[in-house]
């Protein structure tokens, strides 16, 4: 009998069912907490109805938690008890996003670059000492050509470095590829 990943990356491309995928790796019944990622904006519809989407999919002993801001992701994992129920956030683009946002990085200041990887540091820190069980989503974006504007080449590299440093403190890394999981390790 196999003992099921404390910690799991669930990566994947746009709609390729990662959120999804990584939602059924939970107990189909019983509570479990969904870190929310994303910001909300109520002038762009179409967002909102992603996130609708993903809402009316969870369970209702399912509790959310919304972390858009950096530290609030950090602060619930560092706060998770092993007796907790499992925790599932979704997704590390989006919170990445805000992370880059808040630090004004898309500029290419040096300092905000650093806030970032000292935010990032944070985050996997927070994940490799978290005590409850651990379902992480996340795009995977480094598969296709050098993107030709600096702001999508800086998401790209810092998305694929977090990806990375999260896969090292990981037990298990999955990518789903056309809906169908592999397992990396």
């Amino acid at each position: 009998m196999s003992v099921p990943a404390h910690r799991t990356l669930v990566l994947g491309g746009a709609r390729s069912g990662k959120s999804a995928h990584a939602e059924g790796l939970l107990p189909p019944e019983g509570a479990a907490t969904y870190a929310a990622t994303a910001r909300r904006d109520p002038d762009d519809p179409e967002w909102n109805r992603r996130i609708a989407e993903h809402v009316a999919r969870r369970p209702d002993d399912w509790r959310t938690v919304e972390t858009p801001e950096p530290a609030a992701l950090v602060e619930l994992l560092d706060n998770a008890l092993g007796t907790d129920p499992p925790i599932l956030v979704d997704d590390l683009a989006t919170w990445l996003t805000g992370a880059l946002d808040d630090a004004g990085a898309w500029e290419g200041a040096d300092s905000a670059l650093e806030t970032v990887e000292r935010q990032r540091g944070e985050l996997v820190r927070a994940c490799a000492s978290c005590r409850a069980r651990l379902v992480l989503v996340s795009a995977e974006v480094g598969l296709g050509v050098v993107p030709g504007n600096r702001a999508a080449r800086l998401f790209r590299d810092e998305l694929g470095a977090l990806n990375a440093r999260l896969a090292e403190v990981c037990d298990e890394v999955l990518l789903l590829v056309a809906g169908l999981p592999l397992r990396l390790r």
